[in-house]
């Protein structure tokens, strides 16, 4: 895998009315416009679902969680 896969991609958006940014990787970027298009959403919606529901983790943290949630689902499903 290339050194630019692992790099963190910071990337501001607008959730509950308010900015602010998120730093990922870009696998899970590229993991989130998969599953929100799966789910007929925005990745912006996704993210302010994941935000609504996460507690005493951080955001970028909860966007992983997600991710790996989705995919662990699919692979028992598989």
């Amino acid at each position: 895998m290339s050194q630019t896969a692992n790099t963190d991609r910071k990337r501001s958006l607008t959730i509950a009315g308010h900015r602010t940014s998120v730093s990922l990787e870009e696998p899970f970027w590229e993991a989130l416009k998969e599953i929100a298009a799966t789910e007929g959403l925005t990745v912006a919606a996704l993210i302010a679902t994941i935000d609504t529901g996460r507690e005493a983790v951080n955001l970028s943290s909860a966007l992983r969680l997600h991710v790996l949630a989705h995919y662990r689902r699919k692979a028992a499903g598989a």
